[in-house]
């Protein structure tokens, strides 16, 4: 059964199998484990993450292609249920609608974009979709009429997803909307992960493999190179724009701060690198590591910083204002010590 849900890519290693389990068990229990409105939010966030970073792996780590428009198909979803949500009202019928119409126009645009741009060579294509995805941003922050400009856009969400439906309570815990709503999100990254799994490891995926070797080999052995990199930035963008509708739901608020913004493709590449490319699973770590780190680094810095007021310079040096500096240094050593990932060096360890 295992097995079949993995699509037969297991973890191939006992120590990543158990980081990935208490993971997922972590997720699934966060709002019993993790008690609070913040790690109930850092759970969430991971959850979509982990759907964002996936389908980006789909475009780099297994097709070979590099781009920077995966935030703009991010934010399509989002802005689909936003519209949505506005104009037909706070039903689940409006969170469909703008869900399907916002993964449709980010797969048309990815279409149009691989279409025209995926026969040049790589690097050209990445500078050709941050031009597209610059524009789309200014775009957005523009058009103040139907999106808010840079403002955003708040909306409701049906009231069964809200803190104001309440239908009782356990293990001390209040369930509420707000419970429901994460389970919601659950529940769907998982099921687009697996979807993803079931991709990479289908006979498509092998070609998109094959592609990233060698993509002249694959063309001279009859796979049309550019109709499967078209296919697969389509899909990529597709489900990143659902991960986008997922994050609207969960946040009621969209702007081009939230989703748009060249910060969060940054955080996925070096999400993307941290896991592993080429590996679904490194998605997974990848995306807890880093946000968790995003959530708590400056905390735990804090706590650090006052336990070594006695000492000279380490405090300065744990300041709280020095998070990012930390998270760069943690990146580099990982880049350093995992050139493959974390995924990647988990399963060259016999």
């Amino acid at each position: 059964m295992i097995n079949i849900l993995l699509s037969g890519d297991r973890p191939r290693s006992i120590l990543l199998s158990v980081i990935l389990l208490v993971i997922l068990v972590a997720l699934a229990l966060a709002p019993f484990l993790f008690p609070g409105v913040r790690s109930l939010e850092t759970a969430a966030r991971i959850c979509i993450f982990i759907v964002l970073v996936a389908s980006y792996d789909l475009l780099l780590g297994y097709t070979g292609i590099v781009s920077f428009a995966h935030t703009m198909f991010f934010g399509l979803g989002a802005y689909g249920v936003a519209l949505a949500s506005i104009h037909m009202g706070r039903g689940f019928d409006a969170l469909v609608v703008g869900s399907a119409l916002g993964a449709l126009a980010a797969a048309v645009l990815a279409f149009a974009i691989g279409l025209f741009s995926l026969r040049v060579r790589a690097i050209f294509f990445a500078m050709i979709t941050l031009a597209v995805a610059s524009a789309v941003a200014v775009l957005v922050s523009q058009m103040s009429e139907l999106t808010g400009g840079e403002d955003g856009l708040n909306y409701l969400v049906p009231r069964e997803l809200t803190p104001a439906f309440r239908f009782g309570e356990a293990f001390g815990i209040k369930l509420n909307g707000r419970l429901l709503a994460y389970y919601l999100v659950f529940a769907s990254c998982l099921l687009l992960f697996l979807v993803l799994l079931r991709v990479v490891n289908s006979p498509f995926g092998r070609v998109l493999k094959a592609i990233r070797e060698n993509d002249f080999r694959a063309e001279a052995i009859g796979f049309r190179v550019v109709a499967y990199r078209t296919m697969a930035t389509c899909l990529s963008a597709a489900v990143a724009a659902l991960a986008g509708s997922i994050f609207a739901i969960w946040l009621r608020y969209v702007g081009p701060d939230t989703t748009l913004s060249f910060s969060i493709m940054l955080d996925i590449l070096l999400m993307v690198v941290i896991g592993g490319m080429g590996t679904m699973y490194g998605a997974v770590i990848g995306a807890t590591l880093f946000v968790l780190a995003q959530n708590y680094l400056q905390t735990l810095m804090g706590s650090a910083s006052d336990a070594t007021s006695a000492l000279p310079l380490i405090p300065d040096l744990l300041s709280p204002d020095r998070w990012l500096l930390w998270l760069g240094v943690l990146f580099i050593l990982s880049v350093y010590f995992f050139p493959t990932g974390i995924v990647g060096r988990l399963r060259g360890v016999r």
